[in-house]
């Protein structure tokens, strides 16, 4: 048994496949096993895995075409790993060498954790770099992120398979069981990241290092990029999700999350309104007293602050005031300035669909 086994799904991705595994291979901690998930592949990636693991027999191949969906391929990876850790890594990304050792030390430093991620740099199709991907630090913090934005970058995750086989913990799966079961819900593709790391961090368990831990290569073929609206749709649907669960489990009572949600570096269009502060006082309310009053929590709230509000010079000077005091992380900036740029007439906008009752 590894102590750490590599789910690394892939479809068809030759393009980066190697220099995604040659980062597996080059960590500095070495005791691990690498699991090549595929989907089905028809361009070589198959064959490529199988000359890895003819080098290195830590590296195998299982093919699973079946698989429904992302979700499906991953829980297939969940069910023939053996080790104490699951760690994620993506067939275009690239690790950096210390990825493991420094996952490895964080979970030793935070007891009952069963999710950690990190830090990423972006880079596009020819691997130069554009940018940083800045994720929340601090358990409290991440719990409170959770229900406006996927709190965990998922190629950087490593999680707690311990805990995960206690918990009966899969991708797509409601796994808290809060709600009757026919308000459950299940999610196979697009967000099923969030929606397994969102449970776990409104309960405390996630957290994130400060430290870099990957390359997340962004570019065309990304699923973020090709199914971006419907995505959207799905990720508020986890957010609304998310809130419901938590009012059951804190008692506090429930709140819309939709007009504090930067979702993709969006702000959401929610009926027309203009002004949420109303909402924005109950749902922090929810959240200290959930979170008991933690100072992490404060500068999550102090960004979705600036969100009450939809008029843009306001919105802009607002953000600016909170750029003076705290550095923005992943989809802040962006989701301002995108709501800015959707005044120009002709622009789309996101619209939030209206709550089911639950």
């Amino acid at each position: 048994m590894a102590t750490i086994d590599v789910l690394l799904p892939v479809k068809n991705g030759i393009s980066f496949l190697a220099e995604s595994l040659d980062s597996v291979c080059a960590q500095s901690f070495q005791d691990w096993r690498l699991l090549v998930l595929d989907h089905g592949s028809t361009d070589g990636s198959r064959e490529l895995a199988e000359q890895y693991h003819a080098r290195d027999p830590r590296v195998e191949l299982h093919s699973f075409p079946e698989a429904d969906g992302l979700s499906g391929l991953l829980n297939k990876g969940i069910e023939i790993s053996d080790c104490r850790y699951v760690m994620r890594h993506d067939a275009d990304d690239i690790c950096h060498p210390q990825r493991m050792e420094i996952s490895l030390a964080a979970f030793a430093a935070s007891p009952g954790c069963v999710a950690i991620g990190g830090q990423a740099e972006v880079i596009n199709a020819d691997g130069e770099r554009t940018g940083d991907m800045k994720m929340p630090v601090g358990r409290q913090r991440v719990g409170a992120a959770a229900f406006f934005r996927n709190p965990i970058a998922h190629p950087t995750a490593m999680l707690d398979f311990g805990e995960m086989r206690r918990q009966g913990i899969r991708y797509g799966n409601d796994f808290l069981q809060l709600l009757p079961q026919e308000q459950q819900m299940t999610v196979k593709n697009l967000v099923e990241d969030y929606f397994l790391f969102g449970q776990l961090a409104i309960q405390g368990k996630c957290n994130n290092v400060p430290q870099q831990l990957i390359q997340y290569r962004w570019h065309g073929n990304n699923v973020s990029a090709r199914r971006f609206d419907e995505q959207m749709d799905m990720s508020l649907r986890v957010s609304r999700y998310l809130a419901r669960n938590f009012a059951v489990q804190s008692g506090q009572p429930y709140f819309d999350p939709a007009p504090f949600c930067n979702h993709g570096g969006l702000l959401f269009e929610v009926a027309g309104q203009s002004d949420f502060s109303a909402q924005f006082e109950k749902m922090a309310a929810s959240v200290r007293a959930g979170f008991q009053h933690s100072p992490e929590v404060e500068r999550e709230l102090d960004y979705r602050r600036l969100a009450t509000t939809r008029q843009g010079w306001q919105l802009l000077w607002r953000y600016l005031q909170f750029k003076s005091q705290h550095e923005p992380e992943a989809g802040e900036w962006n989701a301002v300035r995108s709501w800015l740029m959707r005044r120009i007439p002709g622009k789309p906008r996101m619209s939030a669909p209206a709550e089911h009752p639950a």
